[in-house]
């Protein structure tokens, strides 16, 4: 039986799919992945023993309906079932990069949703569902927000990406008060995972440099060998999620 729970969004791709795919290696976990589109080759992945796999095709655009499934499934989950329960919010649209005004605004409309509404959305009700469960109990009740250095530094061309990771860390650290409170509160961190060779690099090196000044800085990451893999990438994330004193600081960088 698995004894682990961990919910991931994003899980069909990138830094998402490789933690995923990592965490399925291990035994006793039971791994949901939240994703538009799910992943055959994460279905195909070895799994440890007592581990299996679940996809759910959410579209986290949608947000009240995507954190009204994950309530509803939560709730049907026995509180004594699991040792330790997580939610990794990875999922993250970046729109493509320009001027806020020269933007589609649907594009940032999207964004927002996927990358701030959707984490708040989920969060939430996360936290309601196991607020009774064992994992409660032994501390082992955990949300891992995957944030960026750009929410903590501006960049031209991305206020809408800058804004909602900048909300995610601060959203972060208030949700984390709340449950310092509580006498067997959740822990949190919204961690920076790095600089990631992902489809979103990809994006930002391709874009036109009228409206992104900053784009050879991502060409330069990529020629300079300065990215990492989604696989090195989702074992330091990972080890941070294993830290002692996780939660400690709720607004954190793996390269701390």
């Amino acid at each position: 039986m698995a004894r682990h729970l961990v919910i991931v969004t994003g899980a069909s791709r990138g830094l998402g799919f490789a933690m995923a795919a990592q965490l399925l290696s291990r035994p006793g976990h039971l791994v949901v992945g939240l994703s538009r589109h799910p992943s055959s080759v994460l279905e195909a992945q070895p799994c440890g023993e007592g581990s299996r796999l679940e996809q759910w095709p959410v579209d986290l655009v949608q947000a009240p309906a995507a954190a009204q499934r994950l309530s509803a499934w939560l709730g049907e989950r026995d509180p004594q079932e699991f040792d330790g329960a997580c939610l990794i919010n990875n999922a993250a649209l970046l729109a493509p990069p320009a001027p806020l005004d020269e933007g589609d605004p649907r594009d940032a409309s999207e964004a927002l949703r996927v990358g701030l509404e959707a984490p708040v959305l989920l969060c939430a009700a996360f936290l309601r569902a196991t607020r009774e469960w064992r994992a409660r109990e032994a501390q082992g009740c955990k949300v891992l927000n995957i944030s960026s250095g750009l929410g903590r530094r501006a960049l031209t061309g991305s206020s809408t990406y800058c804004a909602v990771k900048a909300g995610l860390d601060h959203f972060t650290r208030a949700v984390a008060l709340d449950e310092a409170q509580r006498p067997h509160g959740a822990k949190l961190v919204s961690l920076a995972p790095g600089v990631i060779d992902t489809d979103m690099q990809a994006q930002l090196r391709s874009a036109s440099p009228e409206g992104f000044p900053d784009q050879p800085v991502f060409q330069n990451l990529k020629a300079g060998g300065q990215l990492s893999s989604p696989e090195d990438a989702a074992k330091r994330v990972l080890a941070w999620l294993e830290r002692p004193d996780f939660g400690a600081n709720p607004v954190a960088d793996v390269r701390d």
